[in-house]
Order: structure tokens, then sequence, then C-alpha cells
């Protein structure tokens, strides 16, 4: 029977991506690993690799195709014996429809043919708690002839994939095979302006413009924030830190270090304080999931990446167990890959909160937007000279440098979030600490 390739879900928040480029053609031969297309998420051009073996019967969307979403049909697999004749008469998806809305299903072919069960080469199926299922596609034939219902399958598979001998294993189960339908996610779009795009074009006519057309990542930046800003009941507290100590110590190491070729920058030592800071307040390091509140024990820190056209937060994970030339080293291999685009998902997903430091561009402070599901995003402006009262009332000179958490109130309340931004100001004040 023929075999439809879907849209893989690329991460595990991709709802919908760009179909970049095919490697392969009607009439090719594949087999699983190769390598069929290229396709652009929100954050990274990723391959796609072939999980079974056949011939490319159909391929019913065209390369430079935006906006796919995850699961539709983007291509047919013949299997051995098999003709292009034999797409029609499972009332697989119509090329036609799937090019001319990439992100709606088509109807089968005849109309009133009912489709044969289709065969996912990559996304996982959501189960009845609508989570995704992650099962091979031989798994998924096999489970469907015996009458499984995947969900109560423990996979043995890669990362709990459910393969060939658990299905094998399994007994069937009085419970309904068919999973009630996942609630369809919206796209990701971007925010309304409250005026159509043709409403605001109007306003400069006789103006010369460039319309920017908005890629993947764009578009999820867009929505993202504004869902944060619409959902998330931010609020603000800001702390000044003073640096000297930090700058002498950070001066004292560097030089051990440099036969080493390490050398640790201020954004460094921020890294693991704020990952100490969640250990010492393990309250703070938390996330809100929808319902509840997910303490997290490790402290996995997020890092605003500045790129073109959007940005990334890579995520140093344990951070607080980790040296300082550790993390830094870390912190420039995920840098130079975000800005090449070459992150996996797994390194830019998770994390209880990030860090948006833009002091090397000389803002002094801001307010960050908080990235779901995060609890916080520290905000770190720029160390300048400043006068300050010394203990003893005395007038001196000293580099300080401004922080501001913005907080999601649901997850960390005031007093408690006032004793994060303290704990971050001690390790930053008191250096040496950091080693202990």
């Amino acid at each position: 029977m023929p075999i439809e390739v879907l849209m893989p879900a690329l991460s595990p928040t991709m709802e919908e991506g760009t179909l970049a480029k095919w490697l392969v053609k009607e009439g090719d031969t594949v087999a699983s690993g190769d390598i069929l297309a290229e396709i652009e998420t929100d954050k990274a051009t990723m391959e796609f690799e072939a999980v079974e073996e056949g011939t490319i019967g159909k391929i019913l969307v065209e390369a430079g195709t935006d906006g796919v979403k995850v699961n539709t049909p983007i291509a047919v697999l013949l299997e051995d014996g098999e003709s292009t004749d034999d797409i029609a008469k499972t009332g697989k998806v119509a090329p036609e429809a799937a090019k001319a809305d990439a992100g709606e299903k088509a109807a089968p072919a005849g109309g009133s043919a009912e489709p044969a069960p289709a065969r996912s080469v990559a996304p996982p199926a959501p189960g009845d708690d609508g989570k995704r299922i992650f099962a091979s596609p031989l798994a998924r034939r096999i489970a469907a002839e015996k009458g499984l219902d995947l969900a109560q399958i423990k996979g043995s598979g890669p990362h709990g994939r459910i393969v060939k001998a658990d299905v094998e294993e399994a007994r069937p189960s009085t419970k309904p095979t068919t999973a009630p339908a996942a609630e369809k996610p919206a796209a990701a779009s971007a925010p309304a302006t409250g005026s159509s795009a043709d409403q605001v074009a109007k306003m400069f006519d006789g103006r010369g413009y460039e319309e920017v057309k908005l890629d993947g990542m764009r578009r999820t930046v867009a929505a993202r924030l504004t869902e944060a800003k619409q959902t998330i009941p931010h609020f603000y507290l800001r702390r000044e830190v003073t640096l000297d100590a930090l700058m002498k110590f950070r001066a004292d190491l560097n030089r051990q270090l440099e036969p080493r070729g390490v050398k640790l920058s201020v954004n460094d030592f921020i890294i693991k304080a704020s990952a100490m800071a969640l250990q010492a307040v393990p309250d703070c390091n938390a996330v809100w999931a929808g319902d509840r509140i997910l303490r997290l024990q490790p402290s996995d820190v997020a890092v605003a990446v500045a790129v073109e056209g959007g940005l990334f937060t890579p995520v140093l994970k344990d951070a607080h167990l980790k040296s300082l030339s550790a993390l830094s080293a870390e912190m420039k291999d995920l840098a130079t890959r975000a800005r090449n685009r070459k992150l996996a998902p797994h390194e830019y997903v998770g994390g209880s909160m990030a860090i948006s430091n833009l002091g090397m561009f000389g803002i002094e402070n801001f307010d960050a937007v908080i990235n779901p599901p995060h609890g916080s995003i520290l905000a770190v402006g720029a160390g300048l000279k400043k006068p300050v009262v010394g203990k003893d009332g005395e007038l001196t000179v000293a580099t300080v440098m401004s922080m501001t958490l913005s907080v999601d109130h649901r997850v960390i309340d005031g007093a408690l979030g006032a004793d994060f931004l303290k704990e971050v100001v001690t390790y930053l004040e008191n250096p040496v600490t950091m080693l202990a």
C-alpha cells in the first residue's frame, strides 16, 4: 500500500515549516536513512531522512513552499510492485490540493471513497493524553493490524521510541484503539495589529517602502512573544551590582588560563551565578505547565543569542555543576552553531530561566520578555563607571551593572524573586565563591 510521507515535527515546538529543497525526484528509489529533503523550521534548516524504502511516486508539496503544517502529506512512497495508479486507488491526498494549500488536509481522490489509513514515515501521532507517541512506521502498521493502542505500549527504542519488537510482544487491550482527535494547534503567525495588511499599506500610499516577507523564525518569534505578553503576568525586579571585584578576579583568571586558550567573559560569570542562585533558591527553578508548576532539580540556563532575522536561546544544562571554563567553551560553541543555524532541537529547548545580555551593545538597562514556559528572564545591561557611596560613606567611583529580572507571577512571587536576585548579586560581587 502506498505510504504517505508526512511533514515531520523536527522540534517539540514545531507546528509548520518550509520545504526548502527536495533532494529526490519522482521515480527515485530510496532506502531507510536516505535524505529526502531539507526542511526549514523556525530555528534551523534540517535534513529529513526516509525511514522506509520504496520509490517516490508523487511529490505533493513543491520545494520552496512555506507554512507546511506538521503531519501534512508532502509525498507518496510506493512499495515494491506498486505504481502511481495505486495512489488514486487508495484515496491518497491529491497533489494539486496539497500544493494549493500546504497547510490543509486535502479531500480524498474521487470525493466519495473512504481514504485508507495514512502511514507516517516520520512524525509521531498524538496519544490519548494529547502527547505525541514516537513509533516506527512498521510498529504503527503492526499495531493497527493487531488492534493495539500505542499509548499503552512502552517503547524500547531510542528516547522511548516504539519499535517492531515492542508491538509484537504486546497484547491487545479492551481500550479503544482510536485516539481522540488532538486539538489542531494554531499556526504560528504574525500578531494581529488591529488593521489588515492592506489597510496598513494604504496609510503609506505614495511613500517608498519595501515589503519584507516573514520567514519561519520571525513568524514564531512574533507569535510566541505576543502570546507571552498577553498571557504571562510579568512583573519586574531591578538591582545594581558592583563589578570591580569580578573584573579584577576575571583578569587574574584569564592570565592564568591564557596558556590553555581560555578567555572568560563577564557573561560566563553571570551564567554561573544564575545557575548557583537557582540552587540556592530552588523555588525559583521552576516553569509554568498550564495547570501546575514544574520545579526542576538541575540548573538548566538558557542564553539569548542574536542571529540574523531573530534569536535562539540555547540551553546550558547542569550549569551549576560546570566550571567557568567549561561554561565558556560550551557557550561559544552553542552561539557559533546558533548563528549558523546548526543547533539540534534538544539544544534550545528547556531551561527554567533565560539570560539576555545587551550590555555589549551599550544598553544600560531594559526589560526582557519571558520565553514560555520559563519562570523568569534576566536582562543584563552594560557595566558603567558611576559615582557610588562607599561602605564608610565616602564618595568613590565603581563599575556598576544594572540587571532586571522579569518574573512570571504565576510561578514566582515578589519576595521569592527578590531572594533569587540577591543571590545572583552576592555571587557576582564575591566571585571567588563560585569556585567553591
